[in-house]
């Protein structure tokens, strides 16, 4: 299946593959005509009840049933139930029928200075009987402790993987009830295992509700996958989007494209390199040309309708995704307005050429070798991303004298090489991060570990100034390596907001053989500040300028050295 960007922009490493449980594959039919208020209320109910159950009922978590059928079998009885004592005594019934559930000696209470304590107001305040309510929180008092059938989380480090889903990949177009089951298992995964679920713009409460309609709705294919790319994008997580499987939403954005490269400088859509150089003399197009029209709409039409099938942390990060696919098109001519300078506005029919033929995957690629070298006056220049582990003791030794350094992280590092290179510039153990991590056995709590330290090298102490260069494509570990570098005593960051997604990646699979990913650890300064959404803020804010691309300058290089040189 293809996947929906460049794969160099996949920048991260996905949690280790899960066996799945193959559950009930047959199509069934709801027959959903006039979705009520009712039967939403309803389901949003059963999906948290399911949900709630998965995680906390001892024998779920033993692995007792299979719990996608325990939903798939329920739910053309439970759709039909318009009155609520019915209702509650369906689900009662359900409960019980899974078994007795026995007291928790070794169920502990939720500490009273977690960084987040499960949300169980749903039950305490649900328009549902007493019993079961009471049920409910019995279950949550004497749940499921130890290993556990859907969940565990990664040693070490914390963040969770989600074991034996089922992706339905023989199913690309799920059916109303295994479309249900997309929202109910991902709506859940994010409310108990989310850790930024807080930093959400709009309440995660009322995403079951708002999204039982649109999933039910979804009349083939596309529509699925984009109300599943909406409903991942909600999460404002630049780790999470559709990575694998959204088949039709790659062929919609169109298998034909440009073979210029362009990025939103200064708010405009701007033409910053050809993917090979040899098209340079085949277009009228330039570099540092200004895209304004797209077949006849302009391009801030164009990224309004667009953004929300863009899922991002943040603004750059979701512009640095709609910028690769906008001049894309089923068809192999769209018609561009673009601007040069000061000159009129032109138009053309620029011809696009099929995806694969471009060579984009290859220029996202590109690394520059060597991944280190002396620039004018004294200043050293490192790239993360081509460095390797045995280039660390030879940079350390040749840049000891320099003026200073400039270490650029607009890309993804090549290599861990985040302690070893780090210790160069902190003369004394030094705290750069610390992280919120789940607390196993208790979904939705998450505590606040100890903090992380860079120790100095015991033989080379650099002294000079360290410049680090950061933008919208420093991401993930690019953004970890910056936080480690921000330790040092003569460091300055210079550039733009970074992309917002921070932490170790675990994986989802959903219905329709769908693979999506979410950031699984809290990543934060020493001192408790955000770095998910709002990336790492520049010591410098300097953005590219649409006339520097045009004179083919980096001036975010040349203020570093401006900086380095200043006494």
């Amino acid at each position: 299946m293809k996947t929906l960007i460049p794969a160099l922009l996949i920048l991260f490493t996905a949690a280790s593959a899960q066996p799945v449980v193959k559950s009930n594959t047959q199509q069934l039919s709801l027959a959903f005509t006039n979705l009520s208020e009712k039967q939403v209320a309803n389901l949003e109910l059963l999906g948290r009840v399911w949900g709630f159950l998965k995680y906390h009922h001892p024998k779920v978590g033993n692995g007792k049933y299979t719990w996608d059928n325990e939903l798939l079998t329920r739910l053309p009885l439970y759709i039909n139930l318009t009155d609520d004592d019915a209702r509650d005594k369906f689900l009662m019934e359900w409960i019980e029928s899974l078994g007795e559930v026995k007291v928790c000696k070794s169920c502990r209470l939720t500490q009273r200075d977690a960084f987040l304590k499960p949300d169980l107001k749903w039950i305490e305040a649900g328009s549902f009987s007493k019993q079961l309510k009471e049920t409910l929180m019995f279950i949550y008092h004497n749940r499921h402790q130890g290993n556990h059938q859907y969940i565990k989380f990664a040693p070490n480090v914390g963040n969770p993987e989600f074991l034996n889903e089922d992706p339905y990949a023989s199913m690309p177009y799920p059916d109303e009830a295994h479309r249900l089951l997309t929202l109910f298992r991902y709506w859940n995964m994010i409310y108990y295992f989310f850790p930024y679920k807080h930093l959400m713009d709009k309440d995660w409460n009322l995403k079951l509700h708002e999204y039982i309609p649109v999933l039910l709705q979804a009349s083939n294919e596309l529509e699925y996958e984009l109300a599943t790319i909406q409903l991942i994008g909600d999460i404002q997580d630049t780790h999470a989007n559709l990575w694998t499987g959204a088949d039709k939403i790659f062929y919609s954005r169109g298998q034909y494209s440009s073979p210029v490269h362009t990025r939103f400088v200064e708010n405009k859509l701007v033409i910053t390199d050809f993917y090979k150089s040899e098209m340079r003399a085949k277009l009228p197009l330039k570099i540092g040309d200004v895209i304004t029209t797209i077949n006849g709409h302009t391009v801030e039409q164009l990224v309004q309708e667009r953004s929300k099938y863009y899922p991002a942390s943040n603004e750059p990060a979701r512009l640095r995704g709609l910028s690769q696919d906008m001049l894309r098109s089923t068809e192999p001519t769209i018609t561009v307005g673009y601007v040069r300078g000061d000159a009129p506005e032109q138009v053309m029919d620029l011809g696009l050429y099929p995806w694969d033929s471009l060579g984009i995957d290859e220029w996202y690629k590109q690394k520059p070798k060597p991944c280190y070298w002396m620039l004018d006056n004294n200043i050293g220049y490192i790239t993360l991303g081509s460095i390797a582990m045995e280039d660390v003791p030879k940079i350390k030794e040749a840049f000891i004298n320099t003026q200073g350094i400039v270490i650029d992280i607009r890309n993804y590092p090549s290599a861990g090489v985040l302690f070893a290179l780090g210790s160069y510039f902190v003369s004394s153990p030094t705290s750069f991060v610390k992280f919120t991590r789940a607390v196993e056995g208790n979904p939705g709590e998450f505590i606040m570990r100890d903090y992380t330290k860079i120790f100095p090298d015991k033989k080379l102490l650099y002294k000079g100034k360290l410049m680090v260069l950061v933008n919208e494509l420093t991401q993930s570990a690019a953004e970890y390596a910056a936080l480690s570098l921000r330790a040092g005593a003569n460091t300055t960051v210079i550039g733009s907001t970074t992309a917002g997604a921070d932490g170790n990646v675990s994986a989802i699979l959903l219905p329709g053989g769908l693979k999506t990913w979410i950031s699984g650890i809290g990543v934060y300064y020493p001192d408790g500040r955000e770095t998910q959404r709002v990336g790492i803020v520049p010591d410098v804010e300097v953005k590219p300028t649409i006339e520097g691309i045009r004179m083919g300058r980096d001036e975010l290089l040349e203020k570093a050295i401006t900086l380095i040189l200043e006494k």
